[in-house]
Order: C-alpha cells, then sequence, then structure tokens
C-alpha cells in the first residue's frame, strides 16, 4: 500500500486527537453554525408565503402578492 495512504487514513481517524482551538478554527465554527443557519432563516422567513406552487396550471401567477 502507499505510505502516504496509509498516513492520511490514520490522521482521518485520530483528527480528535490532534484539534486544537484556534483564532481560524474559531472562525470557521461559528461561520458554520451561526452564520449561515441565520442567512438561511433570514431568507426564508423573508420569502414565507411570498410563492404558491401548489395547484398551479399554466399561464397562472407564482407570486401571490
Amino acid at each position: 500500500m502507499d505510505p502516504a495512504l496509509v498516513r492520511l487514513g490514520s490522521m482521518v481517524q485520530n483528527r480528535y486527537k490532534y484539534f486544537r482551538w484556534t483564532k481560524r478554527t474559531a472562525r470557521i465554527t461559528f461561520v458554520y453554525a451561526a452564520v449561515i443557519p441565520a442567512i438561511i432563516g433570514y431568507l426564508g422567513y423573508q420569502n414565507d408565503g411570498l410563492w404558491d406552487l401548489r395547484a398551479k396550471r399554466r399561464g397562472d401567477i407564482i407570486s401571490e402578492r
């Protein structure tokens, strides 16, 4: 087997042992755990009820406003 692949597999399995909180990892975690869900929630809230896709036929308007 390729020694580099064996080393990669070992690193992936033991990643939790060598993880450290740094400014970079804290920033990335904050973005994925708070910023992105907040943006998706805001966009969902803004578009709630704006589109009605049920029982539409050709020529009907999608927008309800």
